[in-house]
């Protein structure tokens, strides 16, 4: 497996990404839900790279939808995503990279990573972001 793309430096500082470490995808609540995994997956594959910031959330109340993560940045759209885990951490970071470069924010889904084309469920006035 290919390391991950990482987005290019920003004027605008870098992506951050919130994961929501409570998500379980439906399983039995455990010590180690996908989410968390999720969250320490996006961690170690941003670890030393200052364009991306893993935070970790308690609920993004998305729970229908499985692991979700809002990505933002300052002056771009940001996204609540759905339908993760950590088997699409590697694709979730190219899409990062992806995002992080546009200009808006947007991320056509013909540019996303193919295990990826169903994850949005919205998106939020890049002015909700001003510091990420």
């Amino acid at each position: 497996m290919s390391t991950p793309p990482l987005p290019a430096p920003s004027e605008a500082g870098p992506v951050h990404l919130h994961v929501c470490v409570t998500c379980r995808r439906g399983l039995p609540a455990s010590d180690n839900p996908p989410g968390r995994q999720l969250f320490d997956a996006m961690q170690a594959l941003a670890s030393g790279n200052p364009q991306v910031v893993v935070h970790e959330v308690n609920c993004l109340a998305a729970c229908n939808d499985g692991c979700t993560a809002v990505v933002a940045m300052p002056g771009k759209w940001g996204w609540l995503l759905a339908r993760l885990g950590p088997e699409k951490a590697a694709d979730l970071m190219t899409y990062i990279a992806a995002y992080g470069a546009s200009r808006s924010g947007t991320v056509m889904p013909s540019r996303r990573p193919a295990s990826l084309s169903d994850m949005v469920r919205g998106r939020f006035p890049a002015s909700l972001f001003s510091g990420a």
